[in-house]
């Protein structure tokens, strides 16, 4: 038997020492904990059984030990004991428990989850942690991006489905992986995006899941530290963390951030009925959410949900991101849920959540780009007053109103202004500051930008629910045909509203967001929630034939245009909204409204159109934006420019004369806007050196 020491509480989880590994954990309702070694993964039993003395080897809330003679890749699990009854800890000691800090897992060939719930015994079948390295990612070889919020633009992907078909071009066994997403990095860069959001990459499991189905997404995870297997190369547990590290290090030098969409506000772990994998079985009253009778309460949908208010989940979660971003190197993470962090005891929403608090204090948590989603399904909904300063929110009032404004929707002209601006009605009448809100059309969560425009409601029968599951409000227009359409004129006004939702979402103030297929015409078929998709259907095509690539050139010259002119399209002091009649100062930089006459928008139920002009200080306008949802061809007056009008977009053009390779002069006092189209002209002065 191997020599066991006392051990220390830190750090968390298995780290190497020069004599062994030490193991801690927390357990602090725990009576009596032991640590179990296994020889392999697939062992069914194990090696050696530590008891832990509570006299020597628990410090307050966290119990430790040493071992000696252990080393990297030494695979373990815990087994807790106290009471079960309700209202009390939810200890099950037949069940073999995963370190919730373990940054590997092993055992996925032997692993039932039907046996990780009920009273049997599971030592035979469970999943184990794996002592890693802690090796720092190396940022004096491979720097963060460091791009600035005003630049910013982010590009939602799940790593899976983003090279699974097979005219990927990858290599069949890593097709789906992190290693085959590096493959097409060249392809992201050249398409014009700063940054990569990548859907959860923490370990899951693709059987939680109902009969039939797999989840795919991985919005159900198994563990906070643990890069999920299915995304590595290789069936070695500790080779996972340096697939990560090879991917963010590929994507620093291609000049792309890496951010991480982490689920922190429930677990794999389900209701009182699921399976006890990790946090249940080890601290059930401080991970989650319970009333006073011992029932989960549940504001995720997934049956229960984290309190991130309590000391040990929130260290836990900070312990998380540091693993993520110091040792693996990510540049950042978008909170799945994350309002549900900030609610306390009985699910409180607090106004100074100490998790939010502890982030924002935290040195090494400090140069990261962090969002989350202010809503949760508890039907919390903090959007101005998101209860952190350095965390920017997903906008889905902004998806909400662009999409019916272009779809032509009553009272939705002067909301599309508003959104355009930077929501100024959604912030205490003032456009919201640059990287606090991120804008977006579509994201994994529901219809596709072709679907958008194809469909009126959801297809999701492939799903098994019958289609039921889904969003039933999607604000989509299928523009006169359900689906695929051989008809010319629906399949060219389809592809101009693409070109209006993707050009409305580039030019906007904020942080545009781009989702996976977008800028080639992905379809799901009208599916809008295809969570449980392992197939085709979800994955990114890249055979030319299945691409719209015409819809792609508009898209990077469109990003193109956007980086060229920051200061004016994504100012970071949001211009002043003057009336024309106002004096100016020379420097001034300021904004006004129209409709189809100057200085008069129209923001009556009616309306369909809307335009607005930039203009620095009294010279005249430098730039001209005109939007018309309406099913007819009207004419706008055009402000005095500041020099020569040029058109750089008119969505109505054919291909590329959309958005050609260089700006086009344009002359007269008013422009004509095909039906349900959007034109750009700047000052000659301001196109200049522009090329696309």
């Amino acid at each position: 038997m191997r020599r066991i020491h006392l051990g220390c509480p830190w750090p968390l989880g298995s780290s190497v020492t020069p004599r062994g590994v030490n193991f801690s954990v927390a357990a602090p309702a725990a009576d009596r904990l032991e640590l179990l070694l296994f020889t392999d993964g697939s062992a069914r039993t194990p090696e050696q059984v530590i008891e832990l003395d509570r006299r020597r080897h628990r410090s307050g809330d966290y119990w430790h030990v040493e071992v000696e003679n252990l080393q990297e890749g030494c695979c373990y699990g815990y087994r807790a004991f106290g009471p079960l009854a309700p209202g009390a800890h939810g200890f099950r000691p037949a069940k073999v428990l995963l370190d919730p800090a373990a940054r590997a897992i092993s055992g996925w060939d032997v692993y039932d989850r039907v046996l990780a719930t009920g009273p049997s015994p599971n030592a035979h079948a469970c999943l184990k942690s794996v002592v890693t390295e802690r090796d720092h990612f190396d940022f004096q070889q491979h720097p963060r991006p460091r791009h600035s919020w005003q630049r910013t633009v982010i590009y939602e992907l799940h790593v899976g489905n983003f090279t699974n078909r097979s005219d990927s071009g990858i290599a069949a066994d890593q097709r789906g992986t992190v290693l085959g997403l590096i493959e097409k990095l060249p392809a992201l860069k050249d398409l014009g995006i700063t940054t990569i959001e990548l859907l959860p990459v923490f370990a899951f499991d693709p059987a939680d899941a109902p009969p039939g189905r797999d989840n795919v997404w991985g919005y159900s995870p198994l563990s906070w530290f643990t890069p999920h297997p299915g995304y590595c190369s290789s069936t070695d547990p500790l080779q996972s963390r340096h697939d990560i590290r090879r991917m963010v290090a590929a994507c620093h030098d291609a000049g792309l951030e890496v951010l991480l969409d982490v689920v922190y506000n429930h677990t794999s772990e389900g209701n009182r009925h699921g399976p006890t994998l990790s946090w249940r079985g080890l601290a059930d009253r401080s991970y989650y959410h319970q009333n006073k009778t011992g029932e989960y309460l549940d504001v995720s949908g997934c049956g229960n949900s984290i309190a991130a208010n309590h000391p040990i989940g929130r260290q836990l979660i900070l312990e998380s991101m540091r693993c993520w971003a110091v040792e693996l190197g990510v540049d950042g993470f978008r909170f799945d849920l994350g309002i549900e962090m900030s609610r306390g005891d009985q699910l409180k929403p607090l106004d100074q959540p100490p998790l939010f608090e502890a982030i924002e204090s935290d040195p090494e948590l400090s140069d990261l780009k962090l969002v989350s989603e202010p809503w949760d399904c508890g039907g919390l909904y903090r959007l101005e007053d998101f209860p952190a300063r350095r965390i920017a929110t997903w906008n889905g009032h902004f998806r909400d109103g662009v999409r019916r404004f272009w779809k032509g929707d009553d009272h939705s002209a002067w909301t599309m202004a508003q959104r355009f601006h930077g929501s100024p009605d959604l912030y205490s009448g003032k456009p919201v500051s640059i990287g606090k809100s991120v804008n977006f059309i579509t994201a994994h969560d529901g219809f596709t930008l072709a679907d958008l425009v194809s469909y009126n409601r959801k297809h999701n029968l492939a799903n098994g629910e019958n289609n039921r599951d889904g969003e039933n409000h999607n604000n989509s227009w299928n523009h006169g045909v359900e689906g695929p359409s051989s008809n010319p004129a629906v399949q060219l006004l389809r592809k101009r509203q693409q070109r209006n939702l993707l050009a409305t979402l580039l030019l906007a103030r904020g942080v545009p967001m781009l989702s996976m297929g977008d800028e080639i015409g992905r379809s799901q078929g009208g599916n809008n929630n295809s969570w449980c998709q392992d197939s085709p259907l979800g994955w990114m095509p890249w055979n030319p034939d299945l691409c719209d690539l015409e819809l792609k050139t508009f898209l990077q010259r469109l990003l193109t245009l956007r980086q060229a002119l920051p200061n004016l399209i994504n100012p970071l002091s949001p211009p002043r909204q003057k009336l024309k009649r106002q004096p100016h100062d020379q420097g001034d930089l300021w904004q006004q409204w129209h409709g189809v006459e100057l200085g008069q928008p129209d923001w009556a139920a009616w309306s369909r159109t809307t335009a607005t002009s930039l203009h620095m200080g009294s010279r005249g306008a430098l730039l001209w934006i005109g939007f018309n949802a309406y099913k007819e061809p009207l004419d706008f007056a055009l402000p005095v420019p500041a020099s020569p009008w040029m058109r750089v977009v008119d969505t109505a053009m054919a291909s590329p004369d959309d958005l050609p390779e260089e700006p086009e002069p344009f002359e007269g006092v008013e422009i004509e806007l095909d039906h349900h189209s959007m034109v750009v002209l700047v000052a000659r002065e301001v196109a200049n050196g522009l090329k696309f």
